[in-house]
């Protein structure tokens, strides 16, 4: 008896070594800022992603909404907040891309000190359910026949909404107006409304509101298995498989230690298999990109986000 009780202390203290290793700040609180309202994708995985840490790791952290200008307000901030590991900012591509070609926007790409990309949502296109296109095919035609004058509400200017409306345009060989929103949840009234024709989202709200619009195509390379009947882009003739990718940053400033400290943290809260299936169950596909494949990955994303932003018009 005396050795097995040995035997469950022991473990016991492994369990507890374990969890004090995958809190990052165990005495402190993370504040994890999203740049959009609330209801939108950033905003609902940055939601599952401290609910989890909070219930299963102890460790703090609290998601708190800074929107403004499609993300910039948040961004142009950035490094600001303090550099001990207490505050992470969400940040998506191309958004940090394509936002500092505009006029008066207060940061540049080099400025986002990115740490870890944890997933990446398809562009959809979307109508209300009450919309009378009930196909793509059908709601391209009626944007041929009256050049300019439909709409498709996305979030934020130059963001991957903007660049997948211009990109239809060149693609379709059509002319529809972007209407930008704060982001993706102030939109979702509007479509419902029909105060736009459409929608430029993304997957994930697609599925979120299946029963409220009809979504007409999708930007991955296969049907999703929860949207069976809409197609791809691709099968519809367009060469598109795009949309957002997601993660955190933290000041320039910030400790080598502390960065690399937070990388792993949200690697670990990535990797836990049940909100990696509430995640792909969504629409969302997982990637992971720590903070060593990170230069690697923005030397590819850049110039080909540059390049498809010029090939859809947006930049000369």
């Amino acid at each position: 008896m005396n050795l097995l009780r040995t035997l469950s202390m022991v473990l016991l203290s492994f369990g507890s070594l374990s969890l004090a290793n995958a809190q990052p700040f165990p005495d402190k609180t993370i504040q994890y800022i999203i740049p959009f309202p609330a209801a939108g994708e950033s905003d609902l995985v940055a939601r599952l992603q401290a609910d989890l840490s909070a219930k299963k790791y102890k460790q703090a952290m609290v998601v708190m909404n800074r929107a403004g200008a499609g993300g910039a307000l948040a961004w142009s901030s950035l490094n600001s907040y303090p550099t001990d590991g207490t505050a992470v900012v969400g940040v998506n591509i191309p958004h940090i891309i394509l936002q500092p070609l505009q006029d008066g926007i207060q940061f540049k790409t080099d400025d986002i000190n990115a740490i870890y990309y944890y997933h990446f949502t398809p562009d959809a296109l979307m109508v209300s359910a009450d919309s009378p296109y009930k196909t793509y095919q059908e709601f391209v035609a009626a944007a041929k026949k009256d050049p300019g004058k439909m709409s498709l509400a996305g979030s934020g200017q130059y963001s991957a909404n903007h660049m997948a409306v211009e990109r239809l345009n060149k693609l379709a060989e059509i002319k529809i107006s972007y209407i930008p929103f704060k982001g993706t949840g102030d939109l979702i009234t509007a479509l419902i409304g029909m105060h736009v024709d459409g929608a430029m989202g993304y997957l994930p709200l697609a599925i979120q509101q299946k029963s409220k619009v009809r979504t007409l195509a999708i930007a991955t390379e296969k049907r999703n298995p929860t949207l069976p009947d809409v197609p791809t882009f691709k099968e519809l003739g367009l060469n598109w498989v795009d949309g957002a990718y997601r993660g955190v940053a933290v000041p320039k400033n910030t400790p080598l230690t502390i960065q690399q400290k937070l990388s792993d943290y949200f690697g670990l809260l990535n990797s836990d298999p049940e909100i990696r299936k509430k995640l792909e169950d969504a629409g969302f596909v997982i990637v992971d990109i720590p903070l060593a494949k990170i230069p690697a990955f923005m030397k590819e994303k850049i110039p080909q986000v540059m390049g498809d932003a010029k090939n859809a018009g947006m930049v000369k």
